[in-house]
């Protein structure tokens, strides 16, 4: 089974380069969309496969109700004191209440906090990328043109003249809701439609985290290709490469076979993951893993990976280069190894996330508590070893690759 997107969008924004350097420390400032801790864990992971060799770690400050107004009180805190050189923020629903008080004072005051903001940051030498609000569920053509949108679109252009980086979130997610509503409109009477959010119509679901992080992804300058391989299988050698190194070309009278190593790896979601990329365009804009196979004889082939079966394809298919990137046989289970290391990563990123929830959760609650001190020591030596785990699950290893003529 291969999923494909035949559709491709531009950026949220327009990096040269992936904006999140080895070393940075990057911490996500939000409300309680920040909060939930999933559009973070993604950047997380993205950023471990894409850039194995990039050392960056990443702290959640999401905080129900918050608002710029009020995330200036955690500024020292939260960014300062974790000595964080890249900053996201992600506010503006809670500070105008929900559309309850979008007015001219409340617009102002977020403007206010959104200089005194960046100013605070410039102080400290962090690198700010001012997102506008994640989307509602508000019919989209009108939302574009109301008072959440307009506030964030005057924020970001505030953000730019102060020397920040912006991310225009909200009109890249509602071209993930346009389509959302596209394929809802052509379902049969009685389906129930795919959505972007809880009941509420504000709080983001797991599609509408995804849209958001891969809003934030194209802002901070995601590149589109993870890497490519070309390989001539009448001629035994490799015809072209990029961020991969291909050797051991072995051909015999029923294909040929190679050895991949990359240098970063695409990002994954588990059985079933590759289903939302029907909404987002994942493979298209982020997760470009090429391979193409040429010089075969005309006939039917299996391509397999580290012994997994990814499918059955064509000569003039394999010649014509395919993404495998969430390529699998089998819905169910992950495809090449790449797929399934990604898979395990979220499991340990989730791990991580839930551990770093629980020590925020002791600050905050547990102050007092006996023991306090040595829970906390515990608690710190165990999210070391789950970052060195996850760093080993994000590391490139050299995949056998199979092209075999079937009957």
């Amino acid at each position: 089974m291969l999923f494909a997107l035949c559709f491709v969008w531009a950026a949220a924004s327009a990096l040269a380069e992936f904006a999140l350097k080895d070393g940075d420390t990057v911490v996500f400032l939000g409300d309680s969309i920040t909060a939930a801790r999933r559009y973070d864990r993604i950047i997380e992971n993205y950023t471990l496969l894409r850039f194995p060799q990039r050392t960056v770690k990443f702290f959640n400050a999401g905080r129900g109700g918050d608002t710029m107004t009020g995330a200036l009180e955690r500024l020292q805190r939260e960014v300062f004191d974790r000595k964080a050189t890249v900053l996201t923020v992600a506010f503006g629903v809670n500070d105008i209440g929900w559309g309850m008080k979008a007015d001219a004072e409340h617009k102002a005051a977020y403007l206010e906090s959104l200089r005194k903001l960046i100013g605070r940051c410039k102080e400290h030498g962090v690198r700010v990328f001012i997102c506008s609000a994640a989307i509602t569920s508000e019919e989209p053509d009108r939302a574009e043109k109301g008072f959440l949108q307009q506030m964030c679109d005057e924020g970001l252009e505030v953000a730019k003249g102060l020397g920040a980086e912006t991310i225009d979130v909200q009109r890249w997610m509602r071209k993930v809701q346009r389509r959302v509503l596209e394929v809802n409109g052509k379902q049969k009477e009685g389906a129930k439609p795919t959505t972007l959010h809880v009941e509420d119509g504000v709080h983001l679901n797991d599609l509408g985290q995804l849209a958001m992080a891969v809003a934030i992804l194209k802002g901070l300058g995601a590149p589109a290709e993870v890497s490519s391989a070309v390989v001539d299988a009448k001629e035994g050698k490799v015809e072209a490469v990029s961020g991969c190194v291909v050797s051991g070309v072995k051909v015999d009278k029923d294909g040929v076979a190679f050895d991949r190593l990359d240098e970063g790896l695409p990002i994954n979601f588990g059985a079933l993951g590759a289903l939302n990329f029907l909404f987002v365009p994942i493979p298209a804009e982020l997760n470009g893993y090429m391979l193409a196979v040429k010089g075969l004889a005309a006939g039917k082939y299996e391509l397999r990976a580290g012994g997994r079966l990814l499918g059955k394809f064509t000569a003039g298919q394999l010649a014509a280069g395919m993404n495998i990137s969430s390529m699998t046989a089998n819905g169910w289970e992950p495809g090449g190894p790449w797929d399934a290391q990604a898979a395990a990563l979220k499991m340990v990123t989730d791990a991580r996330m839930e551990i770093v929830g629980s020590e925020t959760y002791q600050e905050m609650f547990l102050k007092e508590q006996p023991g306090v001190e040595e829970l906390g020591a515990e608690t710190k030596k165990m999210l070391e070893g789950l970052e060195a785990l996850q760093r080993k699950y994000a590391a490139p290893v050299k995949v056998r690759f199979e092209v075999r003529r079937v009957e």
